[in-house]
């Protein structure tokens, strides 16, 4: 089976790496050189591609990007790599995208006679590149069935959705629940200092108790050490809550909560915090 991968950074990076790590051929495009080089450093197996055209021949196409229109811009249009690939071939999408983008890609590869797979990841770089990222698997049952041999190569555990709408919806309410659980923490660390707790000591009481979560555990000790180095950068978790809230909208919820996280999010991005890590969301508690 030859491999295309689109999109080698923070997540797809990992995916691509373990791919490449079980002797799978893999050919590689990204815009970063350095992401390239990165992950063909992992094994004898992987190629560069000097264009996205490179991977029309390939017999499965994996795409990671960081906006859906980012997704529609490489896969859809004459121009688009599903204009050029093989019928019969697949397209793995592991972006975090809304349901709707999902469908017309959907849409778009079957008219094409190509397989399509929502694919969403359920954690953080560090597990993709131990293949221990959840998968979020929706589409054709028989098509996920398939391709059996490669779920456990990327990640784990591997979870059949049914439809590619419920694939994206699971990504999105995590990470809109996520966020909010951070959103949360960091209002909850500055409710501290006015106490006059430390925040190193803050997060380790709390862990003891009904407000530990893994918002806690993980970006917890990160906030309490001023660290914001960008793991997960706060526009990209604006975009997921954005995302999340338009889904809800369109079937007529109002989550006044996700609503309130959503402005939060915009607020510290406004406020230059966009580049950082999530966490910095911390920086407009209170301003």
């Amino acid at each position: 089976m030859s491999i295309g991968f689109v999109g080698v950074g923070l997540m797809g990076g990992p995916l691509a790496r373990n791919l490449i790590r079980a002797g799978k051929d893999v050919l590689v495009f990204d815009l970063s050189e350095e992401a390239v080089k990165r992950t063909l450093e992992s094994g004898s197996t992987g190629k560069a591609a000097g264009a996205i055209a490179e991977l029309s021949g390939c017999d499965t196409v994996f795409t990671s990007l960081p906006m859906p229109q980012h997704v529609e811009g490489v896969m859809l249009g004459d121009d688009g790599l599903l204009a050029q690939m093989k019928a019969g071939a697949v397209h793995i999408e592991l972006s975090t995208i809304d349901p709707q983008t999902s469908m017309k890609l959907r849409d778009a590869a079957s008219a094409r006679g190509i397989g399509f797979l929502q694919c969403t990841l359920g954690k953080t770089p560090a597990h993709a590149e131990k293949a221990e990222e959840p998968l979020f698997i929706g589409g054709d049952k028989a098509l996920y069935e398939q391709l059996a041999e490669l779920w456990p190569i990327i990640g784990s555990p591997s979870y059949y959705m049914g439809g590619v709408e419920a694939s994206c919806a699971v990504k999105l309410i995590s990470n809109m629940v996520g966020m909010a659980n951070l959103a949360v923490l960091a209002e909850g660390m500055r409710a501290g200092e006015k106490a006059g707790i430390e925040k190193n000591v803050l997060v380790e009481l709390l862990q003891d108790t009904g407000a530990r979560s893994f918002q806690m555990d993980v970006r917890g000790p990160w906030i309490a050490q001023d660290d914001f180095d960008n793991r997960f950068g706060l526009d990209l978790a604006l975009k997921d809550v954005r995302l999340g809230c338009e889904m809800a909208r369109s079937w007529g919820l109002d989550l006044k909560a996700m609503e309130a996280v959503l402005d939060l999010y915009k607020q510290a991005s406004a406020a230059g915090h966009g580049k950082e890590d999530c966490n910095a969301v911390y920086k407009v508690i209170g301003s």
